[in-house]
């Protein structure tokens, strides 16, 4: 994230602000915390974030399935948190993630998948986020990365960017970072001109974000070119997102 403008908005959402649902799913049930509009919860103010369209934090019962389901012309994002995620195609094909591990799947002209938990004796907890591609209709592809935690301790990782040579690539403006900030540790990152962030602690904290607590499964939105500082009271795991402002494609998914 580059820049030199100074001047930003910091918007906090408390975790009570943010949508929570939970039902059925084959073999078991989910229950997600939904950041942007998505199936049936829909917010204005929350429908995307630049490139950014969707953030769920879902977790999903000991082996259960988000059953086979249809998307085009996206580019998804998967971050594990807790426990084995197992991605399937249609031919039943796919990779498991590990906690920390990311894949990148750029859908492009389509493709059916499914989100399982593979293991029957713990649940699973995955953060998917999506991302309006550059272009509509490209190849299917699908990337993973091993990351471990040693790698994003007391730092900004790139898991995905067009900047960075080990992150996965992605056909979309967009950055995907992991951090975990051990407590009174500092990170410091610069947004672009034109370009924000949104920031989301996954566990732990609170994390203060120049004078803004943003607690445990809270997030913020930073709007505005200037040295994003983040401070850990307490250990946090948190994932940034860094996003052009300004999008003029939306092509369906």
């Amino acid at each position: 994230m580059k820049g030199t403008e100074r001047k930003a908005a910091v918007f906090v959402r408390p975790p009570d602000t943010i949508y929570h649902t939970q039902g059925k799913v084959e073999n078991g049930s989910f229950s997600g915390c939904w950041h942007f509009s998505f199936d049936e919860y829909h917010e204005r103010e929350y429908s995307f974030f630049g490139t950014l369209r969707v953030l769920n934090d879902d977790t999903l019962t000991p082996g259960a399935t988000w059953p086979l389901h249809p998307h085009r012309n996206i580019e998804v994002v998967t971050y594990c948190v807790e426990g084995e995620f197992r991605h399937a195609d249609e031919n039943g094909v796919g990779q498991i993630l590990h906690a920390g591990w990311v894949q990148h799947i750029s859908i492009g002209r389509g493709m059916w998948h499914s989100e399982i938990n593979n293991r029957r004796d713990a649940p699973m907890r995955f953060i998917q986020m999506w991302f309006l591609p550059r272009e509509p209709d490209l190849e299917p592809s699908l990337q993973v990365k091993k990351v471990e935690r040693a790698e994003r301790t007391n730092r900004l990782l790139p898991l995905v960017s067009n900047e960075h040579v080990d992150a996965l690539p992605i056909a979309s403006d967009a950055l995907v970072y992991a951090s975990y900030l051990e407590a009174g540790e500092r990170i410091k990152c610069e947004l672009g001109v034109g370009r924000g962030a949104y920031i989301y602690v996954l566990k732990g904290g609170p994390v203060w974000l120049h004078g803004h607590e943003i607690p445990e499964l809270g997030a913020a939105k930073v709007i505005g070119g200037m040295d994003v500082e983040l401070e850990a009271v307490n250990d946090a795991e948190l994932l940034a997102v860094g996003v052009p402002l300004a999008v003029g494609n939306h092509y369906g998914i």
